[in-house]
């Protein structure tokens, strides 16, 4: 046949151009030599409820692929007449066939218990583990899979219910592989917890830190916390990104230590973090002139908790600052939590377009911004790097603002959701032109489907009005 002429490494190059699982499983069956290279090449698997019976369907793919280092096994959907799901045994199965397993990720595995990490411990190349959804896993089976796996340098636990022993983070912070954490609405996790990393700040490049405000576990107020917060010295020169969602940052306290001390952060996400002062967000633009990315989510007077007292709200004087400070900012996105009833003092029209005239911002989105008017839009003609647009809920915008949009020098991606004072005629300016490359209106009422026909190069259009009632 004509394929056996053709060499190895030609072969190797076409099977890595097929990206698509199923693509690749229909060529690898063409014949017999496809099907042996493709075997010793594929590294990654992603399974989940098709596997039925669930260790030997594995059983069989660990044999076949003797190279996997990338698992995703996912039960997303799953109910009992699918068969039972992957359990502890499966991972015994994991740890003894795959011995190049480096990056392994379990979603809504809920028959995984601690034992079954314990089996994961002895995958000495293990750099990668993320679990979703695992309610019976908890800090003891953490800790005795980071204490045999040495190489582990990003770990994510997402909604990990009963973790609630934090002795596998201090274990981390000593052994000093760390780059990449993410903990996301793991209840009996709190921000005062993470000082217990102690050493491992330093190597951290990543941190994302989300607490389920409705079921908060008050540490961050706990007195022994607070005391190793301020008296340990805590490095993050080489944190990159930072993300917290639900945080209650106050003055020398748990997570405001971090703001202060990141001196190479290129991205910082703040969503619904109480506490956030004006001073907070002034040194961290002063010590993070690199800073690329900005998101803040601002809570609104409705939303913060009791149990934090006088408020203080972030204002234009950290925008100002961000734009005197950090001239390589990219990415800016402000949202308020509650546009009804926004924050009497907080961000203002002159604050963002401070940030617009001064940084090389491509990409703007504001949502349940109500100061942002067809004033700011007019300001924005003179915006000379701004490529992405977004607007969500930016009720002072009307078709005379938009119609500003194809005068933007460089726009190229408009995404409009849930304006009400935009409508067909403020679109008409770019039927026709081919200004925009991609074009999204979602829910806005006056908007027609018939509106945005030939408004760029890409269209999509939603019409769901459910939001406004």
């Amino acid at each position: 046949m004509l394929i056996d002429n053709i060499p190895d490494h030609i072969l190797w190059d076409i099977l890595s151009r097929v990206e698509k699982t199923i693509d690749r499983n229909s060529l690898s069956l063409t014949c017999k030599r496809l099907y042996q290279l493709d075997n010793s090449q594929r590294n990654s698997l992603r399974v989940g409820c098709g596997m039925d019976p669930a260790d030997e369907a594995l059983t069989c793919l660990c044999s076949r692929f003797r190279n996997l280092s990338k698992i995703e096994i996912t039960y997303s959907g799953w109910m009992s007449k699918l068969g039972k799901q992957l359990d502890d045994k499966g991972l015994l199965l994991l740890a003894n066939q795959c011995p190049c397993l480096c990056d392994l990720a379990l979603s809504y595995c809920t028959f995984i218990t601690d034992v079954g990490l314990r089996y994961l411990a002895s995958c000495s190349k293990l750099s990668s583990l993320r679990l979703n959804f695992t309610p019976r896993i908890t800090g003891c089976g953490i800790l005795s899979l980071v204490v045999g796996c040495k190489n582990l340098s990003r770990l994510h636990l997402i909604r990990c219910l009963n973790v609630s022993s934090v002795e596998w983070l201090e274990y981390l912070g000593k052994l000093g592989t760390l780059e990449d954490l993410s903990i996301k609405n793991c209840r009996a996790i709190g921000e005062g917890d993470l000082i217990k990393l102690g050493p491992g700040w330093q190597k951290l490049k990543r941190l994302q830190f989300e607490v389920d405000p409705n079921y908060r576990y008050m540490k961050v107020y706990d007195r022994l916390s607070v005391d190793r917060w301020q008296k340990q010295h805590v490095a993050c020169e080489n944190m990159l990104e930072l993300s917290l969602v639900n945080c209650i940052i106050s003055s020398g306290r748990g997570l405001a230590c971090v703001l202060g001390k990141c001196r190479n952060l290129e991205k910082v996400h703040l969503d619904m973090c109480v506490g956030v002062r004006d001073f907070d967000i002034i040194c961290l633009s002063q010590r993070s002139s690199n800073l690329k990315s900005v998101s803040f989510r601002v809570p609104s007077d409705f939303s913060l908790p009791s149990l934090v007292n006088n408020p203080l709200r972030l204002t234009d004087e950290s925008l100002d600052a961000l734009a005197e400070n950090c001239s390589k900012l990219e990415s800016v996105r402000i949202s308020f939590s509650d546009g009804e009833f926004p924050s009497s003092s907080s961000f203002t029209l002159s604050g963002i377009l401070c940030l617009i005239q001064k940084c090389p911002v491509r990409q703007l989105a504001l949502d349940h911004v109500y100061s942002f008017n067809d004033v700011g839009m007019e300001a924005l003609c003179s915006a000379e790097y701004l490529e992405s647009l977004e607007l969500v809920r930016c009720q002072e915008i009307s078709d005379e603002g938009l119609q500003l949009v194809s005068q933007f020098p460089r726009l190229r991606v408009l995404h409009i959701s849930k304006c009400l004072g935009v409508s067909d005629d403020g679109l008409k300016p770019l039927v026709g032109s081919f200004k925009l490359d991609s074009l999204a209106v979602e829910d806005c009422p006056q908007i027609s489907e018939r509106g945005v026909q030939g408004a760029a190069k890409s269209v999509s259009f939603r019409l769901d009005l459910s939001w406004m009632y």
